[in-house]
């Protein structure tokens, strides 16, 4: 990924014009046809953007980076001229209530929309909202841009609003359509709500794995605005929702303050839908809980997020069980509500304000600048120095402040390096955000959740984590130790790699697409190198310095250049002959072969798992990947492949003659990795002889005996396993435990299915813990249940192996602890299964 994508977000002024309100162009006359008769693209909306800011001195633009597929992102910057030529200073005075405790200059208003790209309306009433604001001379917009800065952002997710408006006027014809039925309204594989990735924006704000969240949550926090609205939409048999949400299902760590702004913000929402006659609710089906999404991230730095969703067109008109929903007036209540958004804010600028200094309150100084001795998290990530730089530059982008250790420490017996360990003080300005990163809450007022109901990033990054643990700033340092290779002797025989390193895969991934052969160790050894004896763990590579197509040292500079790329360790053995364990040459060190993996996509298949695997393979590991449509997979020779990757889904479309094809492949030397839902359709193709227990038979453990008809709601959330972080127990010889953490692993579990611990036919690398609940809710029927049941197993197929999968591994590409396991898969099975 490029560099750029990190950067943060900055001004681009365009030109200032003398005039405005006269020839500043209105999105009808740009167009040349009435706002909202066609979907807009997002080309469209920007150049929109950059005319009126040429035109209109009140208007600039913040450029926030690009998306994966290069598309500009752009946010319209709109305040009184005075305001314009201080920007600088304004910005300079929002860094300063939270490292100076200090609220100056405007209030700062950031209304944002279609984060999911196929909830597009709200995309078109930023363009009527941005041109009313630049040339409107009416004495409430006047006073709102004196005393307010207002920052709108059209388009969250260029790359999937682009794909669904293509999608959505490709199929409109010129007779209206309102059958729901209609392909205007049902959209292809993968849908315009995600990215290029297929990634949900609107679950990526504390994760920040793409580069329209990086730029955004920069966006975020030069500005510290005080007030976000966030624009949807929902389905069509709706009517329109703005928040408070149900109160129970509030975020402990947010401020009850915060939740009566956003109902004193409310009143404002409703007066603009009464007078319009459009019915709406509130309180009701979304909650405040989460904090990576755009209405409730706002609510932990600092200011107040607030969730509007209008019932969806999905195109330009559709039947409802309330009437045809109309694009247009989709629009039209989505600019009410942005004008509700601002008047609202302004008539309470000052109690906004005041709330942002009292959170911050007592935060702000730097941590380290007052007290020599602080409090904080002492974390490692255990051998693995990649995988603390991953986190240290997620902590960066959220401005968390940490410090880098000088010696190595030693905290309940557990030792934290300093090349693989940081400390977070407990006291700064990112506190309240740092806590919530870090939650390990596992009782809940209300077990229901829009979304999971747990996040930690111990977890994700699978740390060893110490409490409140006080250091003095003697022993810490601002800036990491430097990455330097230690030297290689001349009569080396061979180049080691820790593959707990998580950057280990990406550089084997590399050295095979230059054509250098690695292997790889099934069992441990020690061996004497330059530093002395070092032990190896099982899972290490060896790259051979005798190699029949490359000489010595094209090998020793190919494995240099990439080794100080990625910053891994490489260490050179001028022996073949271990002190302990297998020697260098034993048939116990396995021949790594290039790998070509499919992606089973399309129908059937879960549209956010399937770009999970897409972007660790594509983006993180550096391999060339093939995507192929369910519908497709007939017409295609399996053999042309090493792996068949299967996500969560339903896989309906596949019948028994692939089934009998993909068993072929496994037995010839295929490996079939298959994870959540795609387990169910192996096992009723006869691929997977492991029982499984899917829902129905876990239901069976929850009593419903003389429940009324108003406890079932809570009844049925209590069955849900929303999303809760569970620890597995690793079987450490198991190739598919290389390289991980010891002998544990948690994991995220959202779906309700698991392998009978009874069964024999599968060899075992993890099973659930004893007591597995780590973090989130889940019920304690479930947490019995899946107790030493199995949850990554792999079943050998003649001269290949299928691999399953309980959980998804990957969980948004965040959960770097575990993605090793596919690494495993992918590279060392089936030459050790």
């Amino acid at each position: 990924m490029s560099s750029s994508f990190f950067a943060e977000a900055k001004k681009t002024r365009l030109t200032d014009s003398p005039l405005y309100g006269v020839n500043t162009v209105s999105p009808e006359e740009f167009l040349g046809y009435p706002l909202g008769e066609r979907l807009l693209r997002h080309d469209q909306i920007n150049y929109y953007l950059k005319e009126v800011a040429k035109q209109n001195p009140r208007v600039s633009l913040e450029n926030t980076g690009h998306s994966h597929e290069a598309r500009q992102q752009l946010t319209a910057v709109i305040t009184s001229v005075e305001n314009q030529n201080k920007l600088d200073e304004i910005l300079a005075q929002r860094q300063q209530i939270k490292y100076q405790g200090k609220q100056g200059g405007p209030l700062i208003i950031w209304l944002a929309y279609s984060i999911h790209g196929d909830e597009i309306s709200g995309a078109h009433s930023a363009l009527k909202l941005s041109h009313m604001l630049a040339t409107s001379e009416e004495k409430w917009v006047t006073e709102l841009l004196e005393q307010a800065v207002v920052l709108v952002t059209p388009s969250q997710n260029p790359d999937g609003l682009d794909r669904f408006s293509t999608w959505a006027n490709g199929y409109a014809g010129k007779v209206v359509v309102t059958d729901p039925n209609h392909k205007e309204h049902k959209q292809g594989w993968p849908t315009g709500r995600s990215n290029h990735y297929f990634a949900d924006l609107n679950r990526d704000w504390l994760f920040l794995r793409h580069p329209e969240s990086q730029g955004r949550v920069a966006l975020f926090h030069r500005w510290q605005p005080h007030y976000v609205g966030d624009f949807h939409e929902m389905g069509h048999n709706y009517s329109y929702f703005f928040q408070p949400g149900v109160p129970e299902r509030t975020h402990p760590l947010t401020p009850a303050g915060n939740q009566k702004l956003t109902a004193k913000l409310a009143t404002y929402h409703q007066a603009a839908l009464d007078e319009k006659k459009q019915s709406y609710f509130s309180r009701q089906l979304f909650d405040d809980f989460f904090y990576g999404k755009g209405s409730t991230y706002p609510d932990i730095n600092g200011a107040i997020g607030v969730l509007f969703e209008q019932a969806s067109a999905r195109g330009q008109q559709q039947d409802s069980i309330n009437g045809v929903v109309h694009f247009q007036e989709a629009i039209d209540n989505q600019y009410a509500t942005s004008i509700s958004s601002l008047k609202g804010a302004l008539a309470l600028k000052s109690e906004l304000e005041q709330y942002q200094a009292e959170f911050f309150k007592d935060k702000h100084q730097k941590a380290m600048r007052k007290k020599p001795r602080q409090a904080g998290l002492l974390l490692s990530t255990n051998n693995d120095p990649s995988r603390i730089r991953a986190l240290t530059h997620l902590l960066k982008q959220h401005q968390i402040e940490y410090y880098y250790l000088t010696n190595k420490l030693t905290q309940g017996g557990v030792d934290f390096d300093v090349d693989s360990s940081i400390f977070i003080p407990n006291k700064q300005a990112q506190s309240a955000l740092l806590s919530a990163m870090f939650d390990d809450r596992t009782e809940f007022i209300d077990p229901t959740f829009y979304d999971i109901s747990t996040w930690n990033l111990q977890h994700a990054f699978d740390l060893s984590v110490r409490r409140n643990v006080k250091l003095e700033l003697t022993v810490l340092s601002q800036s990491p130790a430097q990455f330097s290779l230690p030297t290689w002797s001349d009569d080396a025989v061979a180049l080691l790699i820790d593959w707990r390193d998580s950057q280990a895969a990406v550089l084997l991934q590399q050295l095979l697409n230059q054509g250098i052969k690695v292997k790889f160790a099934a069992k441990p050894f020690s061996i004497l190198t330059s530093a002395g004896e070092i032990d190896f763990a099982a899972g290490t590579l060896q790259v051979p310095l005798k190699q029949d197509s490359l000489s010595a040292s094209e090998i020793r500079q190919g494995v240099k250049q990439l080794a100080q790329e990625f910053k891994v360790d490489v260490i050179a053995t001028n022996t073949s002959s271990a002190t302990k364990g297998i020697d260098l040459g034993s048939p116990d060190f396995k021949p790594i072969k290039p790998i070509r993996p499919l992606v089973v996509s399309g129908k059937g298949t879960s549209i956010a798992e399937v770009g999970q695997l897409w972007y660790y393979l594509d983006n993180t590991l550096g391999v060339a990947t093939t995507l192929i449509d369910s519908h497709d997979l007939a017409s295609i020779r399996l053999t042309d492949y090493s792996h068949v990757l299967l996500a969560d889904g339903n896989y309906k479309t596949l019948n028994d003659r692939f089934a009998r094809k993909l068993g072929q492949f496994a037995s010839e030397g295929g490996v079939v990795i298959a994870q959540k839902g795609a387990l169910n359709w192996l096992s009723d193709s006869n691929l997977l002889a492991t029982d499984l227990r899917s829902e129905r038979f876990y239901k069976q453990l929850f009593n419903a005996d003389g429940l009324s008809f108003e406890q079932k709601s809570d009844f049925n959330a209590k069955q849900q396993i929303g999303g809760a972080v569970v620890e597995l127990k690793l079987d450490t010889s198991h190739p598919l435990s290389f390289g991980l953490n010891g002998d544990r692993l948690p994991v995220m579990k959202n779906k309700v299915l698991g392998f009978s611990p009874s069964s024999k036919a599968f060899s075992v690398a993890a099973s659930y813990a004893s007591q597995p609940l780590l973090s989130g809710y889940l019920a304690k029927e479930y947490q019995s249940s899946f107790s030493h049941s199995p949850a990554m197993i792999i079943e050998s197929r003649n001269k290949g192996a299928v691999v399953a999968l309980a959980d998804n591994l990957l969980f948004r590409n965040i959960w770097l602890g575990a993605e090793k396991a596919y690494a495993n898969a992918l590279y060392f099975i089936p030459a050790l299964h």
